[in-house]
This record gives structure tokens, C-alpha cells and sequence, in this order.
């Protein structure tokens, strides 16, 4: 039996808070081969607006390796960090970033403020996105979809 890739874990982390009426985002921090953290957005279980899925793993992943930094450590997310998370990620000097699905609207990597390529950011990971979009993508427009009433 083969394990599951780090972005395949986030997009079905992704799919279970969809499914508990969270929008639909996972993440995963890995060291080497060592699953960190694997979380998913829980703002409304939380009542929390920060418990995004990165900061949650971001912070999972933190206790979980003892120490104030992830150099050294990936995060797989299904949706383009947002500033907060994009602040956070420089912060903690993760090595690279692998997220899924644009965010045009909230984005703050390769849309928005492009939080690492402003001068001021201290700590620029390198970033990979695209890797399981339509999968990503079809999951998010199907949750707004239901959540907006639209039925076709």
C-alpha cells in the first residue's frame, strides 16, 4: 500500500471541513518524510478567524518539533496562503511552500500584496503552486456553490 502525498493528505483534509461547514482548505507540514502537522481550517468549530488550516498546522508543527522556527520543513496547503498565514510562513522560515489552488480574491503569494517579494519580508520560502488545482478548485466552487444556494 502506498502512502498518501502530502498534498493528497490536505486535499482530504480539505474535503472533511467542507464537510463540517468549513471552507475547504488543508495543510500538512513535513519534515523529510515526517508528517509534522496535518490540519484543517476550523474557524467556525473554533469561533477563532485565525484558525486557518496553515496557521493550525503552522502551530501543530511547532509543539510538535520543540522549537520557535520549521527551517528546513515544507507546508502543503490547498489554497494560496492568505496574509496572515504569508506573514506566518516567513516568520517560522519554512523552506517551501506547495499549495494547490490560486486565490485571487484573499491570495498574498502569487496574487494580492505578494508578501514574498516585498523588500520588508525577512524570509522568502520557495513556492510551488498548481500542484492539485483542479482537484483543489472543484472542491472550493462546489462548497460557495452549496453555501450561495445556487443550484446549478
Amino acid at each position: 500500500m502506498t502512502q498518501q502525498s502530502p498534498m493528497d493528505l490536505a486535499l482530504s483534509l480539505a474535503q472533511e471541513a467542507a464537510s463540517r461547514g468549513e471552507a475547504p482548505v488543508g495543510a500538512v507540514v513535513m519534515e523529510g518524510a515526517t508528517i509534522l502537522a496535518a490540519e484543517r481550517n476550523r474557524m467556525k468549530a473554533l469561533n477563532d478567524p485565525t484558525a486557518h488550516a496553515e496557521m493550525l498546522a503552522i502551530r501543530t508543527a511547532l509543539a510538535n518539533r520543540g522549537t520557535g522556527r520549521l527551517d528546513g520543513c515544507d507546508l502543503y496547503v490547498t489554497l494560496e496562503p492568505c496574509a496572515m498565514c504569508a506573514g506566518a510562513i516567513a516568520h517560522v522560515r519554512l523552506r517551501r511552500v506547495y499549495f494547490a489552488a490560486e486565490d485571487p480574491k484573499a491570495g498574498a503569494v502569487e496574487n494580492g500584496i505578494r508578501l514574498f517579494e516585498q523588500p520588508t519580508c525577512h524570509h522568502r520560502p520557495e513556492v510551488i503552486g498548481g500542484l492539485g488545482a483542479s482537484r483543489s478548485e472543484a472542491m472550493l466552487r462546489d462548497f460557495f456553490k452549496a453555501l450561495r444556494g445556487d443550484s446549478g
